[in-house]
């Protein structure tokens, strides 16, 4: 197999990669698929495999602690609802 000149990060994560790659470890994030902040794997054949964007979209809707950005947004919102 010849190498590519252009590196490309893996779409597909193991459990573990998965776990890594949002920074929990396996049991945190077997805890998170099964509440619903994690998405749930894709089946390719009899293997489990995040997908890298779907976990990107999970992480960025978890909720931000305490560093105001949280409360700047719902101040948004609330007043963008009340024009």
């Amino acid at each position: 197999m010849n190498s590519d000149a252009v590196s490309y990060p893996p779409r597909g994560l193991s459990r573990e990669e998965a776990a890594r790659y949002v920074g929990v470890g396996s049991t945190l994030f077997d805890e998170m698929v099964a509440d619903g902040r994690m998405p749930k794997p894709k089946r390719i054949n009899s293997r489990a495999v995040w997908d890298r964007v779907a976990l990107d979209i999970a992480f960025t809707s978890l909720p931000d602690k305490d560093n105001g950005l949280q409360v700047l947004l719902e101040r948004s919102r609330r007043d963008g609802q009340q024009r």
